[in-house]
């Protein structure tokens, strides 16, 4: 087993970042829709969590051969996604709530 030279490593990942290189929406438009598409995405996750320890569970109990671990593991990450899912959206709520009692 040999050790690879520290010049070996690639120079794309030593170069520091370029500002050109930084990518940032130009107008409200495109954050808007980076956001939308984020929000959607996060989503998205949460609802292949929950499908996933769905089919799992329903995979225990017609017996086929899963591990009983694999099937809590994935019921816990479902049910973590979620509650975090879910106190995000508690504080975007409260967050917004706030703002409409400011006073102009």
């Amino acid at each position: 087993m040999s050790i690879q030279n520290i010049n070996s490593v690639s120079t794309n990942i030593l170069r520091p970042l370029d500002q050109k290189n930084l990518q940032t929406p130009t107008n409200t438009y495109q954050s808007q829709v980076k956001f939308s598409d984020f929000l959607k995405k996060s989503i998205a996750d949460v609802n292949q969590a929950q499908i996933e320890s769905d089919q799992l569970t329903e995979k225990m109990v017609k017996g086929e051969n899963v591990d009983l671990h694999q099937v809590m593991i994935s019921a816990q990450k479902a049910s973590i996604t979620l509650q975090a899912a879910l106190e995000i959206r508690n504080k975007v709520v409260e967050a917004y709530q706030e703002t409409m009692r400011m006073q102009v």
